[in-house]
């Protein structure tokens, strides 16, 4: 099996899917008059898993286009975040570590940060083929600003995600559904290297 590299076709759907994302995330941010700016918390301390190769093959799409001794920098501290991570899991807790990403509160890989990421934040909801819908309220910051509000807009996350499992697909071709599941946080893809397929 060889490292999964994204082919120009592929990298600039998952691109356009992500900016159509962060159109969507803007647009309710803009409504409810929210924003980071100045919040005392950073969301990327939370622990997210991700799951898919697609998304993994992108994110080392980034990593690949800076220079060896910043990479490196960057593996050190997954590797020192993974072993936070798994201290944290053993105690039963929910670990709370920041993102080895995350340079001087920004993510140095902005433009190649996975969905769980751009979504976060404001509230979205998902709607599952059988009707049932799934909401995420958004972050605390954002809850505070909705209060007990009736009718509060929210992001939609169905289209993106089948948008995203297509790319998946696309990606993976006849090996899907023979690859082993992904279920990973940011530190363990970059310390596994790019997904091999």
């Amino acid at each position: 099996m060889e490292a999964a590299l994204l082919q120009p076709e592929l990298a600039a759907k998952i691109a356009d899917l992500y900016g159509r994302m962060e159109q969507a995330y803007d647009l309710v941010a803009r409504q409810l008059d929210f924003t980071c700016q100045g919040c005392p918390d950073n969301c990327c301390d939370s622990y997210f898993l991700h799951h898919t190769h697609v998304e993994w093959a992108y994110l080392w799409a980034g990593l690949m286009a800076l220079d060896p001794a910043r990479r490196q920098e960057i593996e050190n501290r997954a590797a020192k975040y993974a072993a936070a991570c798994a201290a944290a899991l053993a105690r039963g807790e929910r670990p709370q570590v920041m993102c080895p990403l995350n340079e001087a509160g920004r993510c140095s890989l902005y433009l190649h940060r996975l969905m769980i990421c751009r979504m976060h934040g404001v509230p979205s909801s998902l709607t599952f083929p059988n009707g049932k819908v799934q909401k995420f309220p958004g972050c605390f910051r954002c809850q505070e600003i909705v209060g007990d509000r009736q009718a509060v807009p929210t992001v939609e996350r169905a289209s993106l995600f089948r948008e995203l499992v297509a790319l998946e697909q696309e990606l993976l071709g006849e090996q899907q559904g023979q690859r082993p599941k992904v279920k990973k946080s940011i530190a363990e893809m970059i310390l596994a290297g790019p997904p091999r397929l």
